[in-house]
């Protein structure tokens, strides 16, 4: 049975993103708490994560893992629809108060008590210069593109875009706020505007001119930009999207000391500071800026990226997608796949 009174072995499993870790923190973490680490990267899609393991939680069963790195909407699910999340070990957060403020009282979760950002990111368009020939600036310059463009297979990131793009208030989102956002998806598809839908994998294409231009995260494109200075991201001139990726507790979790312990690791602002130079996400966590600077080198420079240290304007120009009632999340998710399997 699941031990959640705080007595816990000396084991940790985790699952997160590809790609959502520097390579030396778990030695560290390891070294520093004497806890062993199993570190999956084996969540690609909060549905795929979903489906894979709702039959255990929904029996209070460990799905072998004692914590998951989901996207704002599906902690949602876990913590307030279906109650599958544990709360963190009392006692254990001695660096919670290094979030940034700005997070600290989430809608899906207020007062943080089963949830902490793992990264923050900006949802806009990523574009490969050499193939468009010329800037993106809107949704409207994106749709009327030649090359081969492609949005996001996460339905909030992409509705949410083009929700923006036709004026309509995402932070309060509804299936008939976003009537015409998916209308003009729709129309998109059908007239061959929109090429694919894509998880990740449109990062390698973007860079290797096979997609012109792509909705995109922007920490994925600031790890290529770099290496090739033809791709870019923009917030589009309608508004962009905010969102979190939260390290959550699942129902079940046999080690829930040790993922606190996790967690509160990465909000000392050295080590966050070290996953975001690898990561190229924004932090949530305060003084990581400093950190960066006292890194030096590559790691330095990236305090000048507004893609890892936003400008305020940029913030200004971003939202994040609120909650949806589950009858209307129901019927937008079924009418998204309708559209990526049309496209």
């Amino acid at each position: 049975c699941a031990d959640t009174s705080g007595r816990d072995a000396g084991a940790l499993q985790i699952s997160n993103w590809t790609g959502y870790i520097d390579p030396r923190s778990v030695a560290v973490f390891e070294k520093q708490t004497g806890i062993g680490v199993e570190y999956s990267e084996d969540i690609n899609d909060n549905n795929e994560w979903f489906a894979k393991n709702q039959l255990v939680l929904a029996k209070g069963d460990s799905i072998g893992r004692d914590a998951v790195v989901l996207d704002d909407w599906i902690a949602n699910r876990l913590i307030n629809r279906l109650k599958w999340a544990e709360p963190f070990a009392p006692g254990v957060l001695k660096n919670r108060a290094n979030l940034l403020p700005e997070l600290s009282n989430p809608a899906h979760d207020p007062g943080r008590r089963f949830s902490l950002p793992w990264a923050v990111g900006l949802t806009g368009i990523a574009y490969n210069r050499s193939v468009t020939k010329r800037d993106i600036r809107s949704i409207d310059d994106f749709l009327a593109l030649d090359s081969l463009t492609a949005v996001l297979s996460e339905m909030r990131d992409t509705v949410g875009l083009m929700m923006r793009a036709e004026g309509a208030d995402v932070t309060q989102p509804t299936a008939a706020s976003a009537e015409s956002a998916f209308a003009l998806l729709e129309k998109s598809v059908a007239d061959g505007a929109i090429d694919a839908f894509t998880g990740n994998d449109y990062v390698s294409d973007l860079a290797t001119g096979n997609l012109g231009a792509a909705f995109a995260w922007s920490g994925d494109v600031a790890q290529i930009t770099r290496d090739n200075p033809d791709v870019r991201f923009v917030i589009p001139d309608s508004g962009g999207l905010i969102w979190s990726d939260n390290f959550v507790i699942p129902k079940g979790a046999e080690h829930r000391v040790n993922a606190t312990k996790w967690i509160d690791f990465f909000y000392d602002p050295v080590n966050a500071a070290r996953l975001t130079a690898y990561v190229q996400y924004i932090s949530p966590v305060v003084g990581v800026a400093d950190e960066l600077a006292k890194m030096g080198g590559k790691a330095a420079l990236l305090i000048n990226d507004p893609l890892v240290v936003p400008t305020s304007g940029m913030l200004d120009s971003v939202a994040n997608f609120g909650i949806l009632n589950s009858s209307d999340a129901d019927a937008m998710d079924e009418r998204f796949a309708l559209l990526r399997g049309a496209a």
